[in-house]
């Protein structure tokens, strides 16, 4: 867990209120059974139940439809909180806001009255299907398609790497339902228990053992246009939209991760003696420590700097991708040199770094890999690539 003396940039005495429920929340509910419950692969569905009905499930949303009406500010430094304890809750927070994005920016009010407080505080839990088996980051790609017959939508095919995929109450689904390329493209909301719809066995993953991570299959899946979001051909640039929001809450999970390595290496070092001293004396060890402290300190100030950008108003995305680019890789140098710190202890399962840097490095990989971060902000550098 991070450490008390992490200094929070809170702009209300709310916030700040905010945040203390977290970090109680946190460490009296979820860093106790972490080891255990991912070694287990057991997934914490009554962590989220409480953090549903705590009001933690829909913090950035409105409050007419049972939000918290928190900036992305706050909503982010509570993410970090989270995943500090147990990236399988930070994450899964993240993933859930991820799938209510679409509804509560693009929804007409019908629907979002309609839906929106079930699942931003009614116990609800979400999933986001965009990527599939052959397209990953090129989701203007996708094939799994959606057809119009009356007044319903069919939707078949098959989305891949969907978190919660198989214990979600409901999926924000993009589906192909005209022409090829990202016109083509409509988003869905569909619930968890349509007739048709199915989960595959989860991933047997390195790291989040405790997050079913899942293929789902679409087969004659039917849903009322009612369940359509935004217009038809609309949903990659809602996608797009949800993406940028999505990085900075990975980005903020990365940080909590890197920070509770810190925190643990911090520890060891100053109760692990060699050669007549702790090794926390030891100015190699000592530099070790104020790199990693260094890293997460500027990965924070770069989310919480793309997040104000957010909450003005402002365009984000180029910071959003530098953020989560920065973060991330920091988180697993961060997590890294924890394992270093602590020697050949490190490399075992006794203490919690090696479960930290294995949970690290899907966090370079989701939400758009690092090297697709590193496109995003080239663009926006330099504009789109010649051909």
């Amino acid at each position: 867990m991070p450490e008390s003396g992490v200094e929070r940039q809170l702009p209300t005495d709310e916030a700040r209120d905010l945040l203390r429920l977290v970090r109680d929340i946190a460490q009296r509910e979820i860093a106790p059974r972490a080891a255990e419950e991912e070694e287990a692969g057991r997934f914490p569905r009554d962590t989220f139940a409480l953090l549903s009905s705590s009001g933690l499930l829909g913090l950035p949303y409105d409050s007419e439809f049972g939000g918290g009406d928190q900036p992305y500010e706050v909503y982010l430094q509570v993410l970090e909180e989270l995943a500090a304890a147990r990236l399988t809750v930070g994450l899964g927070v993240s993933v859930h806001s991820l799938a209510c994005h679409a509804l509560a920016n693009f929804g007409t009010k019908e629907q979002r009255s309609e839906h929106l407080p079930d699942m931003l505080a009614g116990g609800l839990l979400g999933a986001y299907c965009l990527s599939e088996p052959a397209s990953g980051s090129d989701a203007a790609s996708l094939r799994t398609k959606a057809v119009r017959e009356g007044g319903d939508w069919v939707l078949d095919g098959t989305k891949a790497w969907i978190t919660h995929g198989g214990v979600a109450d409901f999926y924000t689904v993009l589906a192909r339902s005209g022409g090829e390329g990202a016109r083509g493209i409509t988003a869905y909301l569909v619930p968890g228990d349509a007739e048709g719809l199915s989960a595959a066995a989860p991933e047997k993953k390195m790291g989040m053992k405790g997050s079913p991570t899942a293929q789902i299959h679409f087969d004659g899946v039917r849903i009322p246009d009612a369940r359509r979001i935004g217009d038809e051909g609309q949903g990659f640039q809602i996608a797009l939209a949800a993406l940028d929001s999505g990085r900075l809450g990975i980005a903020a999970c990365a940080i909590g991760v890197a920070q509770a390595a810190l925190d643990a290496a911090i520890e060891y070092a100053k109760g692990r003696s060699q050669f007549g001293r702790p090794i926390a004396d030891f100015q190699g060890l000592r530099f070790m420590l104020a790199d990693m402290a260094t890293q997460i300190e500027a990965g924070r100030a770069l989310y919480l700097s793309a997040a104000r950008l957010r909450d003005a108003g402002l365009p984000f995305s180029k910071q959003a991708a530098m953020a989560k680019l920065l973060c991330t890789d920091a988180a697993m140098k961060v997590t890294t040199d924890a394992v270093q710190v602590f020697g050949g202890y490190g490399y075992t399962a006794d203490f919690p770094v090696e479960r930290y840097m294995r949970e690290a490095k899907v966090l370079q990989i989701v939400e758009g890999t690092n090297q697709i971060q590193r496109m995003v902000i080239a663009r926006h550098l330099a504009g789109p690539e010649t051909r």
